[in-house]
């Protein structure tokens, strides 16, 4: 009989502007075993990171916010817990360089729209990920081609 696979213990705060995406993501986390903390605004965010005793394992994080780009929350979010691994979602793959975020090569980012499968699958690759020691916040892409090959693994004859 196989076993059933560990509860997880990570806290996740999702930040994203559209209250549907919000709900859904959240719901899911919560139906996944996670603690969850949601937001649709990020300066909400920024006050959890300051306030909140208990640790923040993950910043689910949308790109494109009205008041604050999720670039910029993740950076200032950073400053406050340098520990937090922060994973962008968006459903636009553009926005990533529009929002001058430049992944780390097999750095996660999540597609939307997507399944409790892929949320699930993306959320666990995002508290694995290891970046480099030096990198503390999004990096400043130089060109679509770069972004393009670092989000979907393209070499630059194909981009």
């Amino acid at each position: 009989m196989a076993t059933p696979p560990p509860v997880p213990r990570e806290t996740i705060l999702v930040v994203d502007d559209d209250p549907e995406v919000l709900a859904v993501a959240a719901d899911l986390l919560g139906v996944a075993g996670y603690t969850v903390l949601s937001t649709g605004d990020p300066c909400e965010a920024l006050r959890l990171a300051r306030t909140r005793f208990e640790p923040i394992h993950l910043l689910l994080t949308d790109v494109l916010m009205p008041f604050m780009s999720g670039s910029k929350l993740a950076e200032e979010f950073r400053s406050i817990r340098p520990e937090v691994k922060v994973l962008f979602m968006s459903g636009y793959w553009e926005s990533l360089e529009d929002y001058r975020i430049r992944l780390a090569p097999g750095e996660p980012f999540l597609d939307k729209p997507f399944t409790m499968t892929r949320l699930e699958a993306t959320i666990r690759e995002a508290l694995v990920f290891r970046a480099s020691a030096s990198r503390s916040a999004p990096r400043v892409s130089d060109g679509l081609g770069e972004a393009a090959q670092l989000v979907f693994g393209l070499d630059n004859e194909r981009v």
